[in-house]
Formats: structure tokens, sequence, C-alpha cells
């Protein structure tokens, strides 16, 4: 499979050169992320800066039982962009979560070989599924992002590595490639498990190391008016310290290290749809995993084989056709399930609290597009449950 998707890309790569000179004009619409709309026209300046945030209020409601709600400054995100001359740009993202974290999101150097296909290097967002590389709070509904893009893709998700990013105009083709580091899955104990899947493994950037290479891969079709389509893939293997320093004459020591490792292929389908103030969007999520019951043996976790992950949205933006307002009402209903333990190795038993439904409505009300007032209603029981739990959430988010 992953063979197979490197020949894929690697000639949409080939028609890319091929038809570089090709005198095809595709008008782009609104820049989706900060990282599309920093460079844009109206700004010529060479170092930009930009940034978004997300302030939340959730409180869970209980009849028998009272509860406090949570206040948090959930994230507040500093980008920059430097354009060194017209092909080359270095784009960096500074985030601070829940006030007292600091990490790095974005940081890589863009190189632009030909019109329509670019070099990257860096610390560079995965490409699977919408959320992760369009996760700006006014961008998407609802006042947290949907949790099959925190515990199946997972987000926020980026990496380091090296790829290239290019369009097929005449097909209406976006694509990506890249060799990044893969999944931290062991350095002195198991960081993979059912409970959150890969997301404990993410390396982030922050002194990352790597015993394999790994793949990942997306294509994205907008030919349809108001119609995107991606398709995505991720192939490779979990890193572990254990083979650093490793006898390669030693077979105790390599099969010992060759436990904890575990295979990993992820595909991922979504689409996204908007016509007249109506929209809707999902995707589907799927990963399955292979050396689970070596690993599970050697770390003691409880990793599942697969895991799945899927949910669809529709909203509608009620003063669309109101020519006199300049503000967007729009209510949204979610629906959203996802599952960490889809399947399991034989012997074990699956964990029905990782098999989690969810129902999300709400509304966003946007002064501006970059600022938006979310009130959503939640709904949400694991496959133990019986009854739905319920919480509330309200906050606000910008994108500047």
């Amino acid at each position: 499979m992953k063979r197979l998707l490197l020949i894929v890309i690697c000639n949409l790569v080939l028609v890319s050169i091929l038809g570089a000179q090709e005198n095809v004009s595709i008008k782009e619409k609104e820049p989706e992320s900060i990282s599309e709309s920093i460079f844009n026209e109206e700004n010529q300046k060479r170092l930009n800066f930009g940034g978004y945030g997300q302030i939340d209020f959730n409180q869970p409601l209980d009849k028998d039982f009272r509860q406090n709600g949570k206040l948090d400054v959930h994230r507040l995100i500093l980008f920059a962009g430097y354009e060194f001359n017209s092909k080359t740009k270095f784009i960096t993202e500074i985030e601070f979560e829940h006030v007292s974290e600091v990490y790095i999101e974005q940081a890589y150097l863009n190189y632009l070989l030909l019109d329509n296909m670019s070099v990257k290097g860096g610390l560079i967002l995965i490409p699977m599924g919408i959320i992760n590389e369009y996760h700006e709070p006014p961008s998407f509904n609802g006042v947290e992002r949907p949790n099959v893009d925190k515990n199946i893709v997972p987000t926020t998700w980026r990496e380091i590595g090296l790829g290239v990013d290019g369009r097929i105009n005449a097909a209406s083709l976006r694509y990506q490639l890249y060799l990044v580091n893969g999944f931290n899955g062991y350095d002195g104990s198991g960081n993979l498990k059912g409970s959150n899947g890969l997301r404990s493994g993410r390396q982030k950037g922050a002194e990352s190391y790597i015993s394999s290479p790994n793949v990942s891969a997306k294509i994205d079709y907008y030919g349809i008016s108001g119609l995107k389509l991606g398709l995505s893939g991720y192939f490779g293997k979990s890193q572990t310290t254990l083979y650093d320093g490793l006898d390669k004459n030693d077979d105790i020591a390599k099969a010992t290290a060759d436990s904890s490792v575990i295979g990993i292929s992820m595909v991922g389908l979504d689409y996204r749809y908007s016509i007249s103030g109506f929209q809707t969007r999902g995707q589907f999520i799927y990963s399955k995993f292979s050396n689970v019951e070596e690993y599970n043996l050697f770390t003691g976790q409880d990793l599942g084989e697969s895991m799945t992950g899927y949910y669809a949205e529709i909203s509608y933006d009620i003063f669309h056709n109101n020519g006199s307002v300049q503000n967007e009402l729009t209510p949204f209903f979610r629906f959203e399930q996802y599952n960490t333990h889809n399947s399991v190795v034989s012997g074990m038993t699956k964990n029905d609290a990782y098999n989690i439904t969810e129902l999300i409505f709400g509304f966003a009300f946007k002064m501006d597009r970059g600022a938006a007032f979310k009130v959503d209603y939640q709904l949400y029981k694991n496959a133990d449950e019986s009854n739905f739990n319920s919480m509330l959430n309200m906050g606000i988010g910008v994108w500047f």
C-alpha cells in the first residue's frame, strides 16, 4: 500500500513538472488557514504577523450531582512569516496552551520550485482529515474541535520532515507528500494505548528522534464549485529508543527492540461542501496496527489493533440572504463516533469505554470572518452507558 501510494504521488509530481509551463489560471478562494493568508497580495511586507486564539467555558450537566465548570484560555497562537524572496518563505506558529504550556506548532521553510510545486522542510502539519490543517477557531463549528480529531487523528499532529506540496490545475488536484519522523512508541515506557490511541506518542519536534521514516500523503480535489474532497494516508512504524546503540549481531536485543514497535497504516476520507449559506462537512478515519500483541505484552499497554472515527455535520447561515446584515449566525448539528478499540488482538477484551458516540448542536455568531462567539450543547456516552451525559460549552474564537 505504501509503495503504491508513493508511485501515485510521484506520478502526480511528474505531471506537475511537465505541466509547469501551462498557462492555467485558477482563481483561489478565500484562504482557509493563517499560513495561506499571511502572504496574500494585499500584504506586501516581508515580515508578517498574525495569530488566533480560543477561550472556553465547559459546564458538565448532571441531574443528580453539582459540578463545577471549567474556564480556560485554551490556546493562543502567535504566527510569524518571513518572505526572503518571491520563492522562499519561512513560516512558524508559537502556541501557548492553558496559559502555562508553550509549543511550536509549525516551523518550516517553503521553496517554490515551480509555479505549482513547492518543497517544504521543517516542523510540518500532517495532512490528515480537515482540522489538523485548518484549525483556526472561527473556521470550524462548535466550541471545541471534533473529538475524532483529538483521539484518532490526533490533532494538532505535527512532526519534522521534508516533502513536496503542489497542484495539478488541469485536474483540479492538490497533492502533498512528506517523509517524517514517527510516533514515539517506546522511550523506556510504552506511549501508545487504548485510552487515547496514538496521541501520547506525538513528538511535536521537541528533541525528536527517528528510528525509521514514515510517509504522509494527501490528495485534494476541488474541481466542483463549493466541494472539496480529500484522501489522506499515513504509513510507517512507531519509533523506539531501544534501536539506539543496538548491536546488530545481538539477536535477543534485536527481538526485544522489535517488540517495542508497531506498524501503522492510517487512511482518511473527508469532504466539505457549501452552497447558498448551507454547509456540510465530514470525515472518516481508519487506522490499522501490526505487532500489537508483542507491543502490549512488552509495554503492559492496551493498544487496540485498529481504530475508527467519523463525523458528519450540517450548518446554515441564517443571515446569508440578507444583504443588509454583515454578520453570520450559523446553527449546526454534528454526529460523531470514534472507537480506539475498534478491533483488538486475539485473547484481549474490547474496552467499551473507548467506544464513544456524541451529538453536538449549537450555533456560532460571527461579528467578522475572524471573530466568533460560540455556544453548543454536547451529548456523549460510551458503549457501556445506557444514557447520554451532557455538557454546555461556550467560547470565543479569533483569527487575525
